[in-house]
């Protein structure tokens, strides 16, 4: 069943620029019902966001701040999202912010039973990320839509300063999920792989590493191997396993 998400933005927080693409990625989770922004609409800095705006329908929520030195933004935010939680309306939250105050926030959303989505700036810090179901960086939202326009195909990895560099430790950490979920043979089904990555790192997206999926990024890595196999659908199922240490053969 399709969730019904309630879209929070905090838009002292965010910059304008990214809306169109932050947008494609939120429908594809869900259908953004409810779409709010938060900021002193009184101030020059938010200017930008008027015509984006109105392109995606998205509701300005004025909120004056009360104290210099102090978010009143944040507070707004959060006293709706209680409201919209005890309304009944939704079944998700997409909570766009790169400010860790929203930590607790996203987890009370989470005990609640909502699916939460954050969105934000890699600059994030690490308590919000993983408070969310899963994050989403917005420079790689700017480097897919970038790297789509330039038809370029999903095997190869983007060349730009934002992409992430596959180390040792994502390999590990790849590895060892593939042993989770393994059979006798080594075999994952390589959906359960993506899931179960997402839930042990809320921030884990091929994308960062410069893939528009996962199998690519997986064919990348030397120490995987990878085997499609036929189904009754259209598609063939994927499956990944550790490739096997060869044995030396004695003289």
């Amino acid at each position: 069943m399709e969730l019904n998400l309630a879209v929070l933005v905090d838009g002292d927080n965010i910059p304008a620029a990214y809306v169109k693409e932050m947008m494609e990625e939120i429908a594809k989770y869900g259908n953004p019902t409810i779409k709010r922004i938060y900021g002193d609409w009184t101030r020059p800095g938010l200017s930008k966001w008027k015509n984006v705006l109105l392109e995606n329908a998205i509701t300005p929520v004025q909120q004056y701040g009360y104290t210099r030195g102090k978010n009143a933004t944040d507070s707004a935010m959060i006293i709706d999202a209680m409201d919209i939680l005890y309304s009944g309306k939704v079944t998700g939250f997409c909570l766009v912010s790169s400010d860790s105050d929203f930590t607790r926030l996203a987890t009370r959303l989470r005990e609640a039973g909502m699916q939460v989505f954050g969105i934000g700036e890699k600059k994030t810090p690490n308590p919000f990320i993983v408070a969310c179901d899963r994050f989403i960086y917005l420079e790689i939202l700017r480097e897919s839509e970038n790297e789509a326009d330039k038809n370029e195909t999903a095997k190869e990895p983007a060349a730009t300063n934002n992409v992430d560099k596959i180390t040792p430790r994502v390999v590990k950490f790849i590895s060892s999920t593939i042993e989770d979920l393994s059979d006798d043979d080594g075999w994952a089904f390589l959906g359960d792989v993506g899931s179960l990555l997402q839930k042990k790192m809320p921030n884990f997206d091929s994308r960062n590493y410069g893939f528009r999926k996962l199998t690519p990024l997986i064919e990348s890595i030397d120490k995987f191997e990878v085997e499609r196999r036929e189904n009754s659908g259209r598609f063939k199922l994927v499956y990944v396993r550790i490739k096997k240490k060869r044995k030396l053969r004695k003289k």
